[in-house]
């Protein structure tokens, strides 16, 4: 399948310093942030800098070097913010939407990572 990127979203922008942001931590291949609207304590945004619309395409198309340094970032991100267990933290949730039905808000892929507190049933149960 091949992917329509938007090189006018928001993250797009933010990679390219159009956009400020409150970064935690910059590989050469990714980028995290906080969230500047944070759904809890601990809520960060980790950004591959290649032009991936979602999860699915990232994985699918990325390279090597490219997915090893953005799932290292993510767990470094864990670790810094002190959600990691077994190293003091009492657990994370990571979010990655895509789509239409996964209520996707920027065709840029991003993953969600929250922690700080008790986060609640992931999903309600459809009726």
């Amino acid at each position: 399948m091949s992917y329509a990127y938007d090189d006018s979203n928001i993250f797009a922008r933010i990679l390219r310093g159009e956009i400020p942001n409150k970064t935690l931590l910059e590989t050469p291949h990714t980028l995290a942030f906080h969230d500047i609207r944070p759904q809890a304590p601990v809520h960060v945004l980790v950004i591959p800098k290649g032009k991936y619309v979602n999860f699915d395409h990232f994985a699918a198309d990325a390279s090597d070097e490219e997915i090893a340094d953005f799932t290292r970032t993510a767990a470094e991100v864990c670790r810094m913010t002190g959600v990691k267990p077994g190293q003091g933290g009492q657990g994370y949730r990571t979010i990655a939407n895509a789509g239409e039905h996964g209520v996707q808000e920027v065709p840029h892929y991003h993953l969600h990572i929250l922690g700080g507190r008790v986060l609640g049933p992931m999903l309600k149960r459809a009726e």
